[in-house]
């Protein structure tokens, strides 16, 4: 993109300069629509989701027996709902506001198998593709008990196939994980972002993990090369996967489920409020996909993006989606919220989510990095730096976004809402990392 086109978009989009300053920013989006006009826009339905729910209930049965850590769900990978007052109280107090509401953490860092959100649609994608070759060669049929997956039959079955992956670390974990778990031959492209103890601990997997110099796309470009040359291949295609999506997308009759429990209510006086860190967006698009669904115009979800790596916001302010990266307005895409660093949006997800995402927030990576410091301070919760992107949300909306409030007719609700923070990732972190996160977190407060 040359340098004129961008200054005519900033013209257009003023906010654009501040991205391009790297200055933190809110951003609501004009484009929503009311359900059920938005959610109709989405090429999948309500359908589809209950038929990724149903075949994730069919493979719990092979998923306890293989991750013992599952036993306790009966092979469901879940995570907890949790509320974090301590945090609460932190945030009211460092940013000089009131949050009103109930303000909860939603642990998907505390998912079983691979630690992080991408244990929902990572893992889906593949167990589907198993259950497709299975039947396909009349192994298994959807009425049989899956746990007898778990044998020297199926795995020398699932031997002769390969699963391929590029990735900048989490995806590449849990599809790394269930993949050589199944018997399938499993390469992980890396990126250059990459930690070193996530490429460590796939090795330790027997998968094959190949490194990149370049960043994310790269990384996804060279694993669609090499399915491409080979018929027995899979490639998760974390950019434009609807599979991936789907599995995401199971979380929210689940949330559903959990806000029952806790007796909390969402409907038009109790508004429901969701923050999700946001990458290439599969994710947090196929989380909030479901929660529309569920929840319709009562809830209302807000992506956080690193100010480095703001590809959904960018995408979507200017309606490019995929044909405008970070690096195109200068932006370098370099960030420690590694699973976060991605300069150019799903081509997929973007367009989805044009007519039913609330708005998009940027943060800092030294924020983050201080928002980790007061969580495991608080509430002795430890995340990875990209899964704290949801924690600031809530001050986002509540200092930038009085005109999304206004216009949606929710400040006098605001005290009977709920806010939830998805923690998206961080249990399987080494402790030697976690405390250099945590010393990180002590050198950004005291700047």
């Amino acid at each position: 993109m040359t340098k004129l086109d961008v200054n005519k978009l900033i013209v257009h989009y003023p906010l654009l300069q501040k991205l391009m300053s790297l200055e933190e920013v809110f951003w609501s989006n004009p484009k929503i629509e009311q359900f059920p006009l938005g959610i109709k826009k989405v090429p999948l339905t309500k359908e589809d989701v209950k038929d990724a729910e149903d075949r994730l209930n069919r493979f719990s049965p092979y998923i306890s027996r293989v991750f013992p850590e599952t036993k306790g769900t009966n092979g469901i990978i879940e995570s907890p709902l949790v509320e974090i007052p301590s945090m609460k109280k932190n945030l009211e107090i460092n940013y000089h506001t009131t949050i009103p509401g109930n303000l909860l953490l939603k642990c998907d860092n505390d998912l079983p198998i691979s630690g992080s959100i991408k244990a929902r649609g990572g893992i889906y994608e593949v167990l589907k593709h198993a259950e497709s070759l299975a039947i396909q060669h009349q192994l298994l049929t959807i009425d049989d008990d899956y746990s007898i997956l778990d044998s020297e039959k199926f795995r020398s079955f699932f031997s002769k196939y390969s699963i391929v992956v590029g990735s900048t670390g989490n995806l590449g974990l849990s599809i790394g994980i269930i993949s050589a778990k199944l018997g399938f031959k499993v390469t992980v492209h890396m990126s250059a972002d990459a930690k070193q103890w996530k490429k460590d601990l796939l090795r330790s997997k027997n998968v094959n993990v190949v490194e990149h110099e370049d960043d994310y796309s790269k990384a996804v470009e060279e694993g669609r090369k090499q399915a491409g040359t080979d018929p027995t291949c899979h490639f998760v295609d974390d950019e434009n996967s609807r599979d991936l999506f789907l599995g995401y997308s199971v979380a929210a009759s689940r949330l559903s489920k959990q806000l029952n429990e806790l007796g909390i209510t969402v409907d038009e006086e109790h508004p429901l409020f969701v923050y999700l860190p946001c990458g290439v967006g599969g994710g947090p698009g196929g989380v909030t996909f479901g929660l529309k669904l569920m929840f319709q115009d009562n809830v209302h979800c807000f992506f956080g993006e690193p100010t480095q790596s703001a590809c959904i916001l960018l995408g979507l302010m200017t309606g490019l989606h995929d044909q405008i990266s970070v690096q195109d307005i200068g932006i370098n895409n370099k960030t420690d919220a590694d699973g976060l660093a991605v300069g150019r949006a799903s081509k997929f997800v973007g367009k989805v989510m044009e007519p039913i995402l609330s708005g998009s927030y940027t943060v800092n990576d030294e924020h983050l990095y201080k928002l980790l410091k007061q969580l495991s301070d608080t509430e002795e919760i430890q995340l990875e730096p990209s899964a704290l992107a949801g924690m600031i949300g809530p001050i986002k909306l509540l200092h930038e976004g009085t005109a999304y409030l206004n216009r949606n007719n929710l400040t006098e609700n605001l005290s009977l809402g709920t806010h939830i923070i998805w923690a998206t990732g961080g249990s399987m972190v080494p402790k030697e990392i976690k405390v250099d996160y945590y010393q990180k977190g002590i050198e950004a407060s005291l700047k």
